[in-house]
Parts: C-alpha cells; structure tokens; sequence
C-alpha cells in the first residue's frame, strides 16, 4: 500500500541522512559553537515550504534559543494567490535585501534551506551574507540541485555559496511514492528530513557546549509547570542576541 511505501521511503531517507551527513552536520555545529562562544547572534531562513525547517528552530520545545527567524516576506502559506510564492523567490535581489533587514552583521552564523538551491532569493541572501562576513550553512538536496539549472544571473546555486552544505537526501522533484497507474510521484521527503537535520544539528550544538563547560539556552516546554520561569529568565540572560522577541 502506499502509505506503508511512504513510510519505507522516509526511513530509508532519515537512514542515508544519518549515514551520509555526520560530517557536514559536525562542521555545522562548530561554526554555530563558534559563534556562540564568540558572543554572536545565529539565523534562519527558507523561501516557501523551507521555512519549516526555521518555524522548528524558533521557539521549540528543546530548541536553542539563539536562532534568530528571517521571515520570507510574501513567500509563505498566509499569501493570496498562493502561486505568488513561487513568483517572489525568484525575484533578483530580494534574498539581499531581506537579510540587509535583519541584524545578521558579520561574524554570525545564518542557515538557508532550500531543497531546489536554484531561486534567485536564496543564492543572492547567500552572496550577500558571504559579502558582510557571514558564515553560511546550507541544507539542500544534492540529487535535486544537480538535475536544474540556476535561475540566477550568476549561475550559480545555494550548494556553491555555503561554507557547508547539508544534504537532506531528497531526491530530484522531491516526491518519493508511486502509484500506480499515476504518472506523477507523491509524498515529498525535504520537509521530514530536513527538520531531522536541524533537531540534530541543535543537539549536536549542545552537547558540544556542555562539554566546553557552556549552559546554552534551550527551551523548556511553556506547559510543564517550571516552563515559563525558565524560559523568561534564559530570554533576558540572552536578549543581546534574541531579536525575536521585538
């Protein structure tokens, strides 16, 4: 049945994650230790459906408090007609200036998702973050960002801009079932893997900061009772770095 082949599909996914990306993620995590240790701020971003893998990182139950949204501005699911999103990441020059709206400033970290690589919002953030002196890791698939072209002017994708790239095993078009007598595969994997990376990626950060004698600050869940005191004392210890919360 497919819903059983669905399933099969996103373990075998999480599988080749977990088997493949141990060493990209590890990088990942010392530059956001670096950064951290450092006193500097960390960011996220995804254009559409990539920005799921921030809305995990942001104010999450288990989550490091110390990354900060960039929102994608007329690319996300509250936008009418929906089909504009996909028109919007593909505007030049948008990626630049919705990180020249952020604090990011040089020295820090931002991570970009976008299983594609190939829009034009998500390679000219890239340059310009490289540009300020940004630090930039990349989650991406690799099957599917090397099966099309760029659509920027440079030519360029997400996966030749990051100091590291991440891949989320997706593969080229995403959708991983078929049905039979149907032409077109269903059931999208980036989503599923890529916020299995990401939730690897803080625990790994973590772990790596306990153990250079650093308390980092994660979120304690809003609905156990020491939940909100926790996280309101950790919010004010760390508001030089929190941008969110303005």
């Amino acid at each position: 049945m497919s819903a059983e082949n669905y399933f099969k599909e996103a373990a075998a996914g999480l599988a080749r994650v977990a088997a493949t990306q141990q060493e990209p993620i590890g990088q990942a995590a010392g530059l956001l230790v670096e950064a951290i240790r450092g006193g500097r701020s960390l960011f996220s971003f995804g254009a559409t459906h990539s920005f799921i893998l921030t809305e995990e990182l942001v104010y999450r139950t288990g989550g490091l408090m110390l990354v900060n949204p960039i929102y994608p501005h007329g690319m996300n699911l509250s936008v009418r007609p929906m089909t504009q999103t996909s028109r919007f990441e593909r505007i030049p020059g948008l990626g630049a200036e919705l990180l020249d709206g952020s604090p990011a400033a040089a020295g820090d970290v931002l991570l970009i998702a976008s299983t594609s690589g190939r829009n034009a919002v998500v390679i000219d953030m890239a340059l310009a973050a490289k540009a300020k002196g940004i630090r930039v890791i990349g989650i991406t698939a690799l099957a599917y960002t090397r099966g099309v072209a760029s659509r920027h002017a440079s030519g360029k994708k997400l996966a030749d801009l990051c100091d590291v790239v991440i891949d989320n095993g997706a593969p080229y078009g995403d959708a991983v079932v078929a049905v039979p007598g149907f032409a077109q595969n269903v059931g999208p994997l980036s989503s599923l893997t890529g916020i299995a990376i990401v939730n690897a990626l803080v625990a790994e950060v973590v772990a790596r900061l306990v153990a250079a004698g650093v308390t980092p600050p994660v979120f304690v869940s809003a609905n156990v009772d020491e939940g909100d005191a926790h996280n309101a004392a950790q919010l004010r210890a760390n508001a030089h770095r929190i941008h969110y919360m303005t």
